[in-house]
């Protein structure tokens, strides 16, 4: 199941809800008629959408059988979930969030770089956040640097620019303390 949207908060008194999407296809994902998931504690949900609506730039769904603001209450903070053979197509070299999520990194020299714990950022500034030996590190997701990308064995090949990685490397001066206190110079003020 693919994410593909957060119900937000209930809106109005008529059983609709705020959603903050997770989807470039928000028309297509919470048409009328069209079905979403979610899983609380009671288990996996189906809701049929019943309505849709754009207010400022986000939907506001109605769902079958939720007509009042107590019925929909329940609902918020849960995830809106699709099956994975439901997506759209993308162009080559596009990908969704949850195919880059858990992918292995390495440099093209194969040295490993960490794991894909998200993906930050939209259209023209995405980053991809790894967990890694080195910390939490960020890698723009651009062609020039993410050199090759197989989701299906989910391994990301980069060739990061000079300093890249260490960016975001925890740096301790060499005069310093193990646990970064003190005065770099050792004066002791």
């Amino acid at each position: 199941m693919a994410l593909v949207g957060r119900i937000a908060r209930p809106h109005g008194l008529k059983g609709q809800v705020v959603i903050n999407p997770e989807t470039d296809f928000i028309e297509v994902r919470f048409a009328a008629g069209s079905t979403v998931w979610t899983r609380s504690n009671a288990g996996e949900e189906p809701l049929t959408v019943t309505s849709l609506r754009l207010q400022s730039g986000r939907p506001i769904v109605g769902f079958e059988g939720f007509d009042r603001i107590e019925d929909v209450e329940r609902l918020a903070g849960l995830e809106l979930r699709i099956p994975e053979a439901a997506l759209q197509p993308l162009q080559p070299g596009v990908y969704y969030e949850h195919q880059l999520v858990g992918c292995a990194v390495e440099t093209v020299d194969g040295a490993s770089v960490g794991e894909v714990s998200k993906v930050e950022g939209g259209a023209g500034a995405t980053r991809l956040v790894m967990n890694g030996a080195r910390g939490e590190i960020l890698v723009p997701l651009a062609s020039d640097i993410c050199v090759e990308i197989d989701v299906a064995n989910k391994r990301i090949r980069i060739n990061p620019p000079e300093g890249l990685l260490e960016l975001n490397e925890v740096r301790r001066r060499h005069d310093l303390p193990a646990d970064g206190r003190g005065d770099p110079r050792g004066r002791g003020r």
